[in-house]
């Protein structure tokens, strides 16, 4: 099991607190802009709520402006993601702006601004000992593999990125993964469809080679 450092338990978790209200009271007005355009461009409600395993795999909601529609056919079934995800909200994930409302997770004490992000809950019994490593930490709203590479780079790859970022937790480390993270969101790379869906097929031939 992972031993938490003094700043793992303490120091980490102010610096989330006081820079989330920093945020929160500069960039309102941000969020205010964001809900609106989500309203009228995307509909009702405005934010997408899901359960998330957080720190030692205990479910929280989380919490993200909404990006696709309710468009539905003619059998009244949602229709695919990619007929849902319009312009607005690719550039809404493109920009990371969706992950917006995820800062009232983190003042809340769900999420960390670093951290292996939080995936769905139906993959919690399909870790393996060593990847369960990255739920010894809170979720981060980016992560060591989100500055590298985002959704673009393997299953393997992110787990394996998940697990170094727990066991070389630091305060320098977290200032690099979130420098890191700017550059990668500025350059727009990395962005996948449908990327947790992917899992599954994953994980479905990692157990089909392990017998």
């Amino acid at each position: 099991m992972h031993k938490e450092s003094l700043y793992g338990k303490v120091i980490k978790r102010l610096f989330d607190i006081v820079l989330a209200l920093l945020i929160l009271v500069a960039f309102c007005w941000l969020y205010l802009i964001v809900a609106i355009l989500v309203r009228v461009k995307l509909g009702s409600p405005v934010l997408f709520k899901q359960p998330r395993p957080g720190k030692n795999e205990k479910v929280f909601d989380m919490y993200k402006f909404r990006t696709m529609t309710d468009e539905r056919d003619s059998d009244g079934n949602l229709m695919p993601d990619e007929v849902r995800l319009t312009k607005f909200g690719n550039m809404l994930r493109k920009t990371s702006l969706d992950e917006l409302p995820e800062l009232f997770c983190i003042l809340k004490g769900d999420m960390s601004f670093v951290g292996p992000r939080p995936l769905l809950v139906k993959y919690l019994p399909y870790y393996n000992e060593r990847e369960r490593i990255r739920h010894s930490v809170r979720p981060g709203l980016t992560g060591y593999a989100q500055a590298h590479g985002r959704n673009a780079i393997s299953w393997e790859k992110k787990f394996e990125y998940d697990v170094y970022y727990v066991e070389h937790l630091s305060f320098m480390m977290d200032i690099r993964v979130i420098i890191d993270t700017v550059k990668t969101v500025l350059s727009h790379d990395g962005v996948v469809l449908n990327a947790l869906e992917d899992f599954d097929v994953y994980r479905k031939h990692q157990m089909e080679e392990n017998g």
